[in-house]
């Protein structure tokens, strides 16, 4: 089976005309149609239903027979373009089953996930190309998957996303497995070409019909009632098989000629960015500014800007206790704030004797921002004339913007949502975005709970702040710790990375630097 690898112009075409019949219609001597097909699928799985009623019945005796499955109706207006007179409209849930995951007290917790167990647990997590990704599968015992009551994999699965990233999917390759209640498993009728079901399932006019039934709320979301009532156009089985022989010859050839057109392509959008990493590791370890520390005279070490940091923040903790006292005489006396102790086998690189390595809790506060749904924006939070932006993880883009003027406001009197202050940086620290969606702030805002904001102590440390959390030694130090079925780092885990504290002078030097450098790096890909 092809992989689709990239969603290109030429292979959407491909794949929209192997569905419309344009690609190939019918092949010689073929008699019958799609409607005979979708006839026979639906007669034997009304014969399968029979059989396990009868089986059911010899537990008990009064097991209720089922209703028989027949043909989805489907109107004229629903059809959304013509097909060959020898194929037919069906409905995505004709084809077969569709089984949710266990989402009841059986449903295995986090603590109930390992790395090295014996049933592999799926989530989308673990597609990539519609492949299965073994490398960060994780598994539940045994005696765990016997308990569920439903999702349960089978080898040749069709297993589906209906929640957050809408359609990804795999074609499930083992023998057995459990799915996550983000999933959904379509077992496909045994007369259907899979293959053929694939290569649908990878079309944009799937990706249409997920757009038809998606409830447009902040977290995209599917029901497997919705797919089952998914338009499909179904030729006979010949016609299938001729199709996927014909996609298979020619989506390699698809491939080679993308590569080579997109080559020149991809080294000029390469360019810069690799330019751009060199530049800032070499700023976070000194290496920019070697020749300045010849000549500056630095008045504050790193370690001297790192004491007087927590001196700060322990004169605050005191005056915050000596205003608690007042109301309240028996207030505890807060613990004093000392630098993270580091040890030389954490240490990633050499850095110059004036600066030091801390954790990025000496440095700043981080804290995530507040959940709103899709139907609270748009009742409480549109159309508000005064109040601070609220940002969400779509606001933020992939080239450190940030989106102000996407309609939402929290108005300034509701002081229960936190803020991110301006010139502070936000961070996606959760979901597939996370860590790739990075900004920096130039007003107040409200933000989403999957953001970070990294608020420093000291204001004049934002901008060198900024850039670190863009090197590469962060950038790896997060993907090493992402974790869980939605991928992302913990709070506690960013406060304990390292952070290399230059003095005040040189961070400001290290910034003016960068940033004549990096609009050059841009002209690359020109």
């Amino acid at each position: 089976m092809a992989k689709i690898k990239k969603d290109t112009n030429l292979r959407k075409a491909i794949l929209q005309a192997a569905i419309t019949g344009q690609l190939i219609s019918n092949v010689k001597g073929e008699t019958k149609t799609g409607k005979e097909l979708l006839d026979k699928i639906i007669e034997e799985r009304n014969a399968k239903l029979l059989a396990d009623w009868e089986e059911a019945k010899k537990k008990n005796s009064k097991a209720k027979k089922p209703t028989p499955i027949v043909a989805s109706e489907i109107t004229e207006d629903e059809i959304p373009f013509e097909i060959p007179k020898n194929w037919c409209w069906c409905r995505l849930g004709n084809l077969g089953t569709f089984i949710n995951g266990d989402r009841g007290s059986n449903y295995p917790s986090k603590e109930k996930l390992s790395s090295n167990g014996e049933i592999p647990f799926v989530s989308a997590i673990n597609f990539e190309n519609t492949t299965l990704r073994k490398d960060n599968l994780l598994y539940v015992s045994q005696k765990q998957y016997d308990l569920l009551r439903t999702g349960k994999l089978q080898k040749e699965d069709f297993a589906i996303c209906i929640r957050g990233s809408l359609g990804k999917f795999c074609f499930y390759p083992l023998e057995v497995g459990a799915i996550a209640s983000s999933l959904v498993i379509l077992r496909a009728n045994e007369i259907i070409n899979k293959k053929y079901l694939y290569y649908y399932l990878c079309s944009g006019f799937f990706y249409e019909e997920i757009k038809r039934f998606n409830n447009g709320t902040a977290q995209p979301n599917l029901a497997a009632g919705d797919l089952i009532k998914f338009l499909f156009p179904l030729p006979p089985l010949a016609v299938q098989n001729a199709i996927v022989a014909k996609l298979e010859e020619v989506l390699p050839l698809v491939d080679a000629y993308e590569n080579a057109v997109l080559q020149k392509e991809e080294l000029k959008t390469a360019l810069p960015d690799k330019v751009k990493k060199a530049i800032l590791q070499e700023a976070i370890q000194g290496k920019l500014t070697e020749s300045w520390r010849k000549t500056a005279t630095i008045e504050e070490s790193g370690k001297q800007l790192l004491d007087r940091i927590i001196e700060e923040r322990n004169a605050k903790l005191l005056a915050d206790w000596e205003e608690a006292k007042k109301k309240n005489p028996k207030a505890k006396k807060p613990a004093p704030i000392a630098a993270s102790e580091i040890t030389e086998d954490e240490i990633p690189f050499e850095i110059p004797k004036s600066w030091c390595w801390c954790r990025l809790s000496n440095l700043c506060n981080l804290y995530t921002g507040n959940s709103i749904n899709e139907t609270e924006k748009k009742l409480k939070y549109t159309n508000i004339k005064d109040g601070w932006v609220y940002i969400g993880t779509k606001d933020v883009g992939f080239d450190q913007t940030i989106n102000y003027d996407n309609g939402i406001k929290i108005p300034f009197e509701k002081d229960t949502f936190r803020i991110a202050p301006k010139n502070t940086v936000l961070m996606c620290i959760e979901g597939g975005s996370a860590g790739r969606k990075i900004a920096f702030t130039n007003q107040d805002v409200c933000f989403g709970n999957k953001l970070c904001c990294f608020n420093p102590y000291k204001y004049e440390v934002e901008k060198f702040l900024f850039y670190f959390l863009q090197s590469t030694v962060f950038i790896d130090a997060f993907k090493d710790n992402i974790n869980g079925i939605i991928g992302g780092v913990s709070i506690n885990k960013i406060k304990e990375m390292l952070f290399p504290l230059p003095p005040l002078a040189e961070q400001e030097k290290i910034v003016e630097i960068i940033e004549q450098m990096l609009p050059l790096c841009e002209k690359l890909g020109g």
